[in-house]
């Protein structure tokens, strides 16, 4: 799927001879279909804002689009017609990622550059970073348990240990 553009924040300052004069900060939120990622989204429009709203910093958000057959893999009759089904599915489920990172970005006045790239999530988002030269990787935490985690795998686990950049794991707070 094309990358999608919220307004992209301008480049970096420039000087008179069209050097760069300040490196700008590139904050890149890895999102999803779930509260938490969309959660961790929000908590860092809301705390890096202000410093956006000056130019002082880039926001990249980045959806990782499963691939089908990462989702159904089977063969047979009818596997070609279920696969197209699933990638509607998919696709649809990116739009509405896109859109809910987009409409908050909106109604808070922040430019960013939204990119869905299909793929595992861990190779995705460590990709990403390294493409945008991101400063800071910000994740949602879905708060599993060690064996929880052992079986399904952490993004953010992965992507704090194999970025290049800083990552923020954010949690969403315990409802009672």
């Amino acid at each position: 799927m094309a990358e999608a553009k919220a307004d992209p924040a301008p480049a970096a300052a420039e000087g008179g001879s069209g050097e760069r004069t300040q490196k700008q900060t590139v904050v890149m939120v890895g999102v999803d279909d779930s509260d938490h990622s969309y959660y961790a989204l929000e908590w860092a429009v809301r705390h890096l804002a202000a410093g956006m709203a000056g130019g002082a910093a880039d926001l990249v958000i980045v959806h990782a689009k499963p691939k089908p057959s990462s989702v159904v893999s089977f063969g047979g009759p009818g596997a070609g017609e279920a696969m197209r089904y699933v990638e509607a599915d998919l696709r649809k489920m990116a739009e509405a990622v896109v859109d809910r990172a987009r409409q908050l970005c909106i109604a808070n006045s922040v430019h960013a550059l939204i990119e869905v790239v299909e793929g595992e999530p861990r190779f995705v988002l460590c990709n990403a970073a390294e493409k945008h030269h991101a400063d800071l990787l910000v994740v949602g935490s879905h708060g599993y348990g060690a064996i929880k985690r052992a079986f399904l795998g952490s993004v953010s686990d992965y992507c704090a240990h194999h970025t290049h950049c800083n990552v923020m794991i954010v949690k969403r707070p315990k409802t009672n």
